[in-house]
């Protein structure tokens, strides 16, 4: 991990989080989610192949597999099937629960901030008991940045490079895990201020080094 410093935490502040493979393990689920997908719709898709690359827009996903006047139907039956046969397989990734309590323990509020569908996301989190104080579904990259601005996030975790560019286009702290399809090395060079192996190492890094922790 970087030896970078989190920036001053005086109270209130508040802390985004991503959810594919930052807080969730969402490939068994987004696995058998597109594999029902595919046997409803005859289209080949190779599920495996999908969940190596989380992260950006269902519909970029989508146009791999699909014709383009089918993608918005199919991102809809994906979605509708979503909750019967993702939520349950998705485990919480280690340290996801132990990190939204640091925050919560420095006296900072916990943001989700997420490109999957909302109420897929609300899901994911009543399942696996993850509280968090706002959720903004339905946002991608730089895109995530007018969410975490209107919250006044000062950190921003996620898995992925549009993460990283979020948090630099939300003017926030851009905290990566290496838990998605990235190595430190890429998360780095795309401009990652700390990187950790996964969200076991986050509340350390928050108590120890921030002014939160002394």
């Amino acid at each position: 991990m970087t030896a970078t410093p989190p920036p001053p935490l005086a109270a209130p502040f508040a802390v985004g989080f991503d959810l594919d493979m930052t807080l969730v393990d969402s490939r068994p689920g987004i696995r058998a989610a597109y594999r029902r997908l595919s046997a409803e719709t005859g289209v080949p898709i190779d599920a495996d192949l999908v969940v190596t690359r989380l992260g950006p827009p269902l519909e970029q996903e989508l146009a791999n597999w699909f014709p383009a006047d089918r993608v918005e139907e199919a991102a809809n039956r994906y979605r509708a099937l979503y909750p019967a046969h993702a939520i349950e397989p998705s485990p919480a990734l280690p340290g996801a629960h132990e990190a939204v309590a640091a925050v919560r323990e420095a006296g900072g509020r916990v943001l989700v901030v997420t490109g999957k569908w909302e109420p897929n996301a609300k899901l994911h989190l009543a399942h696996l008991g993850l509280d968090a104080d706002v959720l903004a579904g339905d946002v991608w990259a730089e895109g995530k940045a007018l969410a975490l601005r209107a919250e006044g996030a000062r950190i921003y975790v996620g898995d992925h490079l549009g993460d990283v560019r979020g948090a630099k286009a939300a003017g926030a702290l851009a905290v990566a895990v290496t838990t998605g399809p990235y190595g430190a090395a890429p998360l780095r060079e795309a401009g990652a201020d700390v990187v950790l192996r996964d969200l076991t190492e986050f509340p350390s890094w928050l108590r120890g080094q921030g002014p939160a922790g002394g």
